[in-house]
């Protein structure tokens, strides 16, 4: 079951919202460009229980 989570870039600050697959595990990363600057953010997603913890760096 997919859940809204949002991350903040980390080029620009800017809030943004992406969609996480249960499915995949606790533990995911995965690249989303950003909606506003399209900076690619490197997203570390890990499941604490009652939601998705998202932390975002820029892709190098």
């Amino acid at each position: 079951m997919p859940f809204a989570a949002d991350f903040q870039c980390a080029g620009c600050g800017e809030w943004n919202e992406t969609v996480v697959d249960e499915s995949a595990g606790q533990r995911q990363f995965y690249v989303e460009d950003c909606q506003i600057c399209c900076k690619p953010n490197l997203l570390r997603i890990v499941w604490k229980g009652d939601g998705f913890d998202v932390h975002a760096e820029l892709e190098s």
